[in-house]
């Protein structure tokens, strides 16, 4: 499978935020922002004080984000106060993922932002455990500021964006399946050449602009190509669909996968 080229620090510098005081948390935002800066995402960045390694994240032009309110634990906020409602994506930065996100999910309640975990952990159990709870898992090494802002962009549209080891565990688990290699060569046989492009760049969290250009095509193209390849695998949508194209052929092998990651 082929995965995009990832760097591993940010390729520019960018100025730091101001920072102020909120009652449930500390929101920043670029000294600079863009006039339209208002329509861009809001995120929550949920970690230990301290625990943030990029300080300069989301730089002023940043193309997404423009808002990042940061929350210690227990995120209580994420309900109460400034972020109520107000939140399109939750960032989870932790060490050990069992605990932290099920922690997160716990005070997340009935919210529906979608999560990404960022975390040194690279075990198989780990990563299944957060992709069955429907998060991105970037393994920290494996991402830039900037791959971390399209994260969050292709988060609000229904992408999981995994690095190449996250998609690598995965691959791990479903091998591990009985008779996984076989259905997923019958499943994968289903789609055409293009598909099968467009699915292997998906599979590694790209968004539809960002496989338009790998692949020389427009937005619209991949999104129509998308829809067909979520037909054709019975898929509900990208996460669904990535999880097959994986090796797990059926929606209900999340928990089949949990149970065979050790």
């Amino acid at each position: 499978m082929r995965s995009p080229r990832h760097v591993r620090t940010s390729t520019h510098s960018a100025q730091h935020g101001t920072q102020h005081s909120a009652q449930h948390g500390s929101e920043h935002v670029g000294t600079t922002a863009p006039a339209g800066s208002s329509s861009k995402l809001s995120v929550a960045l949920a970690c230990a004080d301290g625990d943030w390694p990029h300080e300069d994240w989301p730089a002023p032009d940043d193309p997404y984000v423009g808002r990042v309110l940061s929350l210690s634990p227990p995120y209580r906020a994420l309900r109460e106060g400034p972020s109520e409602g107000s939140v399109d994506v939750v960032v989870l930065r932790c060490e050990d993922p069992s605990t932290a996100f099920a922690g997160l999910l716990k005070a997340m309640g009935a919210m529906s932002a979608p999560v990404i975990v960022l975390s040194p952990r690279r075990d198989t159990e780990t990563v299944v455990e957060v992709f069955r709870g429907g998060a991105g898992y970037l393994v920290e090494g494996e991402y830039c500021t900037h791959m971390l802002s399209s994260a969050v962009m292709a988060a609000t549209v229904g992408h999981t964006y995994l690095s190449p080891t996250a998609c690598a565990a995965l691959r791990d688990a479903a091998r591990r399946m009985p008779g996984g290699g076989e259905a997923t060569e019958r499943m994968r046989a289903l789609l055409s050449p293009r598909e099968r492009e467009i699915m292997e760049l998906l599979s590694t969290g790209l968004g539809a602009q960002e496989i338009g250009l790998r692949l020389g095509l427009s937005g619209k193209t991949v999104r129509n190509n998308l829809s067909n390849i979520y037909a054709k695998l019975d898929a509900r949508g990208g996460t669904d669909a990535v999880l097959r194209w994986l090796g797990a052929p059926y929606s209900d092998s999340l928990g089949a996968l949990g149970s065979t990651a050790h």
